[in-house]
């Protein structure tokens, strides 16, 4: 499997670039965005890569980030999702705004992308949602560094307060839910909802990883009624 390629960009087209790597040039197919962010060409250009291998065909598809290959191979697995419509969906809302779509069940979103229709739309919609939380954590994980604080604060003249004075949280416990807010974050939510959600997932369960306590905060945060 080849999982990464890094060299020389020679060529872009339209679906797909060429990188050159110790003269060998490799056509890697990506979506509208992940080709615009490359640098002009011969400039250094990195991609993750996801190999399809078939009896007549070996295609190469490239990635800016390991989020963005994860949602590729969760969409490629509904029904009536190829690669070209995985790339489609990717181009139009970016690894986040997939992420956000099926998390809020807004198959509407989904069925921007071009080729993609309503029935598809909600099918990814709804055969992604339980996955989806596993997804965003890894998201998550690349921004724990500067998440803010796992609990609701109140702000006062001298620092932030944290409310009922909370027990300390161990560090594995609180990465956790440093990891959960940074995604929660990426769907739109605001520091003090998420910070909320996320504070009464850990309480109702304390041993819940990442995943969990994001899926956990999106029930609370799902609107009722």
């Amino acid at each position: 499997m080849i999982g990464r390629i890094s060299g020389q960009l020679a060529y872009r087209g339209l679906d797909h670039v060429m990188i050159d790597v110790g003269g060998v040039g490799y056509l890697i197919y990506c979506s509208d965005r992940t080709i615009a962010s490359l640098p002009a060409k011969g400039g250094f250009a990195s991609l993750y890569t996801d190999l399809m291998v078939r009896e007549d065909l070996l295609q190469l598809y490239g990635f800016q980030t390991l989020v963005e290959k994860e949602w590729y191979r969760l969409l490629l697995s509904v029904q009536g999702v190829g690669a070209k419509a995985a790339l489609a969906i990717l181009g139009v809302l970016g690894p986040e705004g997939v992420g956000r779509a099926i998390a809020l069940g807004d198959a509407a979103s989904v069925k921007s992308a071009p080729g993609i229709g309503p029935k598809i739309a909600q099918r990814v919609v709804n055969e992604l949602k339980d996955k989806a939380p596993s997804v965003m954590a890894m998201a998550g994980q690349d921004e724990s560094a500067t998440a803010s604080a796992v609990l609701p604060v109140t702000e006062s003249s001298d620092a932030a307060v944290v409310e009922n004075e909370p027990k300390p949280v161990a560090p594995s416990r609180a990465a956790d839910q440093a990891d959960a807010l940074s995604a929660l974050a990426n769907l739109g939510y605001t520091p003090g909802e998420a910070a909320t959600a996320v504070a009464q997932a850990a309480r109702d369960e304390p041993d819940a990883g990442t995943s969990e306590l994001i899926r956990l905060a999106l029930k609370r945060l799902a609107p009722t009624g």
